[in-house]
């Protein structure tokens, strides 16, 4: 069993894991890399190349990262590759470019910018990194430099008809690099690479699965904890659900759940949510906080100002409710791993989008320790955890619902009667998807109140009511996002139902913009 320190207040964790280290020079893939290595049931970290942690026998291979840079420029990125010893190595991209031009060889601009399909010419059968790699398999290229020359301490095992190096290893060692990026589906055999390096070179033996995770993590969580209190905010959602029932498992009745109804959420949502929570047994108390959400708000517009007025004003009377009990020492947090990944990125903290309404600001306010068991984990695994805990699907396979709720779906002021209209047309919607098989092919769906009205016709009147926006998005983790090519037929039929149902809106319009440029929220 080896000890793996994990950033986010959640402290010293056990676990029983043969790691790789992912080394991220600023890549877009980054996070894919380490998507597809835990895929392969083995555990890997993302750290940046500027702050390597210490190399522990655990750590089994190491990864570089592409990057936005080029090799060639002043002060680009840049490692020692002595801190790594002997153990095996793979250069993607830009590492590779590294790997090349620190032992002698030479990276030159390319004379035309290389992106996009290509097909391998050579591959080299005997080779361990590309062993059942088919000779024309089709690969991923991303980059405006190419390796021109190698030193003589590597041999080419790649090539494309046009990139001369597209792969290469360091003679007698396990040491590689590859031009393409094994980590995108365009990269038809990426896996079977990754797969050939994590297992077959690095040795890795597939051990990191959901119910090692619950069986190391509850075991961890009760050391840490013993008989102290916690205190967690419940949003209905996945990852705060996740994180309760492990906490739950380790330390039973000294959870203490609250449920904000901060007046935002979807139709009928706090007393599902509420029974929901109630029926696993986690001590949880709900708070009718509606009230206070719409005097925060009212009279604002701009988008910012609503969503900082909303994490207040759930600070505040979380801060009263949590304050209502004694001795509590730490605060429970749904935290996952691409929250940590951003707050310790290459560049350091990301610009600020938009402001989220989590509970961000209350370890400061409330002086607790933080304990967060889901910072390892993406979305997609936090579910398979969740379904190892035999939690309900119904709540697994919730759609993603922004912190602020319908405040930032209702553009514009908010008001009681503005949230009426937005619960019953999101109502209707959501319903429609399930009624019509289609809800588990989106990722996110959800209906946006606009700030306008239009001129329509009910029966022999004129109307002049408001507009709503239907939005429904494909994604795997919301990073990019595609819109849904719902069928024409339910489009009709949801439409239809709004405008006879919802008194108010007489208008609807379904939103085909992709992300990027457009986010998935409106606001």
């Amino acid at each position: 069993m080896s000890n793996v320190l994990f950033p986010g207040g959640f402290g010293l964790f056990l676990c029983m894991a043969e790691t790789i280290l992912i080394l991220d020079f600023g890549s877009q893939y980054t996070q894919l890399i380490a998507r597809r290595v835990r895929e392969l049931n083995v555990y890997c970290e993302i750290h940046p190349f500027s702050k390597i942690p210490p190399i522990t026998s655990d750590v089994k291979g190491v990864i570089f990262s592409g990057s936005p840079c080029s090799v060639r420029d002043e002060g680009a990125p840049d490692v020692d590759f002595t801190l790594f010893g002997p153990l095996p190595t793979l250069g993607i991209c830009y590492g590779a470019q590294l790997m090349a031009q620190k032992t002698g060889g030479k990276v030159l601009p390319s004379q035309m910018r290389e992106y996009g399909r290509a097909n391998l010419t050579t591959v080299d059968p005997r080779n361990e990194l590309l062993r059942e790699m088919s000779t024309h398999s089709q690969v991923w290229m991303s980059h405006a430099d190419t390796i021109a020359s190698l030193s003589g301490e590597f041999e080419i095992i790649a090539c494309t008809s046009s990139v001369k190096i597209a792969a290469f290893q360091k003679k007698g060692e396990k040491v590689f690099g590859i031009q393409f990026h094994p980590e995108v589906t365009h990269t038809l055999e990426g896996k079977k690479l990754l797969h050939n390096f994590v297992v077959n070179i690095c040795g890795c033996t597939q051990n990191w699965t959901p119910d090692l995770f619950v069986e190391s993590t509850i075991s961890a969580l009760r050391k840490k904890l013993g008989t102290d209190k916690v205190v967690m905010a419940l949003s209905g959602g996945v990852d705060s659900t996740v994180a309760a029932t492990l906490i739950h498992k380790a330390i039973e009745k000294n959870l203490f759940c609250i449920f904000v109804d901060n007046g935002l959420l979807r139709k009928n949502e706090f007393d599902q949510v509420m029974n929901s929570y109630l029926g696993m047994g986690l001590n949880i108390k709900g708070v009718d906080a509606k009230a206070k959400f719409y005097e925060a708000l009212k009279g604002l517009t701009d988008p910012e100002a609503k969503r900082k007025a909303i994490g207040k004003t759930f600070i505040d009377v979380f801060d009263d409710e949590a304050h209502a009990l004694t001795d509590v020492k730490w605060l429970g947090q749904g935290t996952i791993y691409p929250d940590v990944i951003e707050s310790v990125s290459v560049k350091g903290p990301s610009v600020t989008i938009k402001s989220h309404h989590n509970v961000g600001g209350l370890p400061e306010k409330m002086k607790m320790k933080v304990i967060e068991p889901l910072n390892t984990l993406f979305k997609d695994e936090v579910r398979r955890v969740g379904k190892t805990l035999m939690i309900d699907p119904v709540i697994l396979g919730r759609h993603p619902f922004p912190g602020p709720g319908l405040g930032i779906r209702i553009l514009g002021d908010i008001t009681p009667e503005k949230v009426r209209i937005a619960q019953e047309v999101d109502s209707i919607f959501i319903q429609g998807l399930r009624d019509h098989h289609l809800y588990d092919t989106v990722w996110q769906a959800g209906a946006m109140l606009l700030p306008v009205k239009s001129v329509g016709v009910m029966g022999d009147e004129r109307t002049y009511e408001r507009v709503v926006a239907l939005r429904a998005v494909v994604s795997v983790d919301g990073m990019t996002a595609d819109w849904a090519h719902l069928p024409y037929d339910f489009l009709s039929d949801v439409s239809s139902k709004i405008i006879n149902k919802v008194k108010g809106v007489n208008r609807v319009v379904y939103d085909i913009s992709s992300k990027p440029p457009s986010t998935i929220e409106w606001e």
